[in-house]
């Protein structure tokens, strides 16, 4: 169980001119960026998009890329589907984690496990804006530039800061959706992931949260 979750912590948790940190600076009004968040989320049923990660690891001189596929349906289904360099699935509906390989397919349950529970309540709250509750459990920074919000956090648990250093949100201001996940490891390595080619509020058949 520890292996798949270190593997999906790293699965979900990059570099443009758009994103580059020396261009954000200090949001001036966080309370009505928060409240923009919020009634995003309200609207927001579903997303659906493509993703690219590119993930650094001390140990090897090239970035591994990866691609895939991403969607997320209200109250709480995820699908995260990798197709190159090669295919692996994980599935969460509510507490349920299916994951699936070209060898096996498994399922855990959160709930039995302390730190799947937390990891995968970050995760919703990270995909829903959920700012608040975000505060709760790390110290964020909130900044701004012409195309982008920009959340620095730096975790207070003691069990997070053993995986995680910090954790970088990007917010696209065109429709207020995180479009940049950053997740900087406690060792240096790090894990990026943009999402591209967005559909908000489409229609994603139960189906799709399902592993066959």
């Amino acid at each position: 169980m520890h292996k798949i979750l270190k593997f999906i912590v790293i699965v979900f948790f990059i570099n443009t001119s758009v994103f580059a940190q020396s261009d954000f600076k200090p949001l001036k009004d966080v309370a009505s960026f928060k409240n923009k968040i919020k009634e995003m989320s309200k609207t927001t049923r579903s997303i659906e998009c493509n993703f690219v990660q590119e993930k650094s690891l001390s140990v090897l001189t090239k970035k591994i890329i990866s691609k895939g596929y991403f969607c997320f349906k209200k109250e709480n289904n995820i699908r995260w589907e990798y197709f190159e360099p090669y295919k692996y699935l994980v599935v969460i509906v509510n507490n349920k984690i299916s994951v699936k390989d070209d060898k096996s397919k498994k399922q855990y349950d959160s709930r039995s496990n302390a730190m799947f529970k937390e990891f995968i309540l970050m995760m919703f709250n990270f995909i829903q804006g959920n700012i608040d509750a975000c505060e709760k459990d790390y110290t964020i920074t909130c900044m701004e530039n012409e195309h982008s919000y920009y959340m620095k956090m730096i975790p207070k648990s003691e069990k997070v800061k053993k995986m995680l250093s910090q954790v970088d949100l990007y917010f696209d201001k065109k429709d207020l959706t995180v479009s940049r996940i950053k997740m900087l490891e406690t060792g240096g390595d790090y894990t990026c992931i943009d999402f591209i080619n967005k559909k908000i509020n489409m229609n994603i058949p139960d189906e799709k949260f399902r592993i066959k």
